[in-house]
Formats: C-alpha cells, sequence, structure tokens
C-alpha cells in the first residue's frame, strides 16, 4: 500500500503550508484576550477541523504535523506566540497533539463516503472537535498533576470547567467549517485532479 501513494505535489505541499500558515493565526489572532484557567482562547481548533474536512486524513494530518514541528524548533507559532522543545511539558501540548488526530479522523471519515454531503461533514467535524477536547483536557488535567503546577483546588471538574468557556465559539464554528466544507471541498478535489493530485475522497 505504502508504495503505490504518490508522493506530495507541489499543490499538496502549498495546501499543508497555507493550513500550517492558519493555524499559526488561529493561535494568536484572539492573543490580546485573557486565558481561561491554563487555557488560551485560539481558533485552532476550526482551523484544524478545516483542514480534516478540506484537505482529507494524509494532507490534513501532515499539515498540522508541520505546524507542530515548526513551533517546537522555535518558531513563536503556538499561543500567546510561544514555541520551543520547551513546550513539550506544557499542559496545553496536548491540544497541539490532537491537531493532528482531530484532522485525520475528520478526513478518513468523510473519505468512507463516495458523495459526502453536509450531514456527512457534520458528523465528522464534531467527532474531531469531542477528540480534541476529550485529549486536550485529559492531558492537561494529568500534565498539571504530574508536574506538580497544578493550581490551588485544581481538580478534574475544574479542567473541564476551563473548557466550558471556548465550548460555545468552537460548537458555532464547528457548525460554520461543517456547512462550509462540502462546497470547498469538492472545488479542491477538482483543482487536485487538474493538477494530477489523486483526490482525497
Amino acid at each position: 500500500m505504502m508504495s503505490k501513494r504518490k508522493k506530495l505535489s507541489a499543490l499538496d505541499i502549498t495546501y499543508a503550508a497555507m493550513f500550517a500558515a492558519l493555524m499559526a493565526v488561529g493561535a494568536n489572532i484572539a492573543q490580546f484576550l485573557p486565558m481561561v484557567g491554563g487555557v488560551p482562547i485560539t481558533l485552532q481548533t476550526f482551523f484544524s477541523i478545516l483542514a480534516g474536512a478540506l484537505l482529507g486524513s494524509r494532507l490534513g494530518a501532515i499539515s498540522m504535523t508541520v505546524y507542530m514541528a515548526v513551533g517546537l524548533a522555535g518558531a513563536p507559532v503556538f499561543a500567546k506566540f510561544s514555541g520551543g522543545i520547551g513546550t513539550l511539558v506544557s499542559p496545553t501540548f496536548g491540544f497541539i497533539l490532537s491537531y493532528i488526530l482531530v484532522s485525520y479522523v475528520i478526513g478518513k471519515m468523510i473519505e468512507a463516503k463516495k458523495n459526502p454531503g453536509v450531514q456527512t461533514f457534520l458528523f465528522a467535524c464534531f467527532v474531531g472537535l469531542f477528540l480534541n477536547y476529550f485529549l486536550g483536557t485529559n492531558y492537561m488535567f494529568y500534565a498539571y498533576k504530574l508536574l506538580g503546577i497544578a493550581p490551588e483546588g485544581f481538580s478534574y471538574g475544574m479542567a473541564w470547567g476551563w473548557m466550558m468557556v471556548p465550548l460555545p465559539k468552537d460548537i458555532v464554528l464547528t457548525i460554520v467549517a461543517a456547512v462550509l466544507s462540502p462546497r470547498i471541498y469538492r472545488a479542491v478535489n477538482k483543482t487536485s485532479r487538474g493538477h494530477g493530485r489523486r483526490s482525497v475522497a
């Protein structure tokens, strides 16, 4: 199977780079807002969902991996203009890891349908949102506990309480992503085929 997989085309690389850049913008577009507990308010979840919905499982995951790698290399592309290898021990690093899985799973779910419609996109995008919150919040809770830097009175319920603040925003943006994605998805695939790239669907 791997031997038959085509190499990334110039268009693929462009798409991956574009979404990695969008993640950097989304991480800091609301940097002037206060953090909720240990969680910054960002648009990263929205862009990671879009990456999976529009680029497919493989390229979506690659774009999120590129974003993570650039940040770990030291570029200030993470929330609050942070970056560097030290981010690995940040309680919120689980969210960054989750973006890769979010994009991959959403892409796979959409690819499983021959002609995916809005309902398919809506379901897949909300699965991605669930994965982002579940993985990121659990990682954050255990990181705070294991690193011994949890605030006084910190509990599992408190960790989830922090996440309730950005949740309405993420629900609305997930719906927006799901509604807008089908038409863009088909346009991206049509353009990709025209440039000799296999459809992600």
